[in-house]
């Protein structure tokens, strides 16, 4: 029997997947995050502790695995790759592979070997592949460098129009009693106070308020949503672009819990505008399963084989709960 093992190290969680050649799942582990960028010892910790988790259960050894793929986050650059190699090498794998986590979001979000994938969850990404392989990444590598969004700038943001509607900056807003109310505090001026004094960061779950209150028709909220979605469509038409995609057809595939989670259009909408614009036969969808499960198709693949069409069907699946 052959085995197949997949790993998410993402910003804020690391899952492993293994799987026999019926696809079927023998073995998952989850840990926290994932990326080097983050603290080295922490992400090399969790992902020990990840991929430990899912051979205990599988009762295997690191040499009964055929292929070993990791998508990890912060996988962007030489000089990553110079800290990664050897800290996915110490596991001992006989056979493996590391590539960014927007590889194995884009394998698991299309049926086909090329296209676009906008990844927006704790921070954002975006990469493609051309139908030639040509492989192109846009962003990722935070605010000062071009990007704007996921959770871990959207809490802020919130947490920052709250702030200016108290003091007179901002028009009032639906997201003052929302984030009161979620952290648990009688006034803006106790929250204002607290924080600074503190140095307290808002919460990343704190981002969902924005849904919560743009759901409202809050203007501010809307209009905080509405960057996010500009931004990313931004980010699709350079891939699309730089990959000479524009008279393609192929999937643009939206990962990240703030794309594929969010209620509403506010993001979306725009998405789709820029998308249009640049490429009229490319087609937007939002990932439906876990991005690890690209990264067992990956490891299958990688192993040399086509992959099955019994470890797609099994896998497609597969949903967070499942994975916890």
């Amino acid at each position: 029997m052959k085995y197949y093992l997949g790993v998410d190290g993402g910003g804020s969680k690391t899952y492993t997947l293994i799987v026999n050649e019926q696809g079927t799942i023998v073995g998952k582990g989850n840990s926290g995050k994932g990326n080097h960028q983050s603290g080295y010892e922490e992400a090399r910790q969790n992902i020990r502790e990840s991929v430990g988790m899912a051979l205990g259960q599988a009762g295997l050894t690191r040499e009964e695995i055929s292929f070993a793929f990791f998508g990890l986050a912060g996988a962007d650059r030489e000089t990553d790759y110079k800290i990664i190699r050897p800290m996915i090498a110490e596991l001992g794998f006989p056979r493996y592979d590391i590539n960014c986590d927007t590889m194995i979001a884009l394998r698991a979000g299309t049926n086909r070997p090329y296209g676009v994938v906008l990844i927006c969850g704790t921070g954002t990404n975006s990469a493609g592949v051309s139908p030639q392989g040509q492989f192109y990444q846009c962003g990722g590598f935070s605010y000062p460098y071009g990007d704007f969004g996921g959770g871990g700038s959207l809490c802020i943001e919130a947490f920052r129009a709250v702030i200016r509607a108290w003091d007179g900056r901002e028009r009032p807003t639906l997201l003052t009693e929302l984030l009161l109310r979620e952290l648990g505090y009688d006034s803006v001026q106790a929250m204002f106070d607290d924080y600074l004094d503190h140095e307290k960061t808002p919460p990343l779950h704190t981002a969902k308020l924005l849904f919560e209150a743009a759901l409202q028709g809050d203007p501010v909220a809307t209009s905080i949503l509405r960057v996010q979605g500009e931004e990313m469509g931004k980010s699709a038409q350079a891939v699309i672009k730089r990959l000479g995609m524009e008279s393609d057809s192929f999937d643009v595939v939206l990962a990240g819990s703030i794309v594929t989670r969010g209620e509403g259009d506010f993001i979306h909408a725009y998405i789709r505008q820029a998308v249009i614009e640049a490429a009229p036969q490319a087609a937007i969808v939002k990932l439906q399963v876990e991005p690890v499960v690209g990264a067992v198709w990956l490891a299958v693949e990688k192993s040399g084989i086509k992959l099955p069409q019994r470890i797609y069907d099994q896998l497609r699946a597969v949903s967070d709960y499942e994975l916890i």
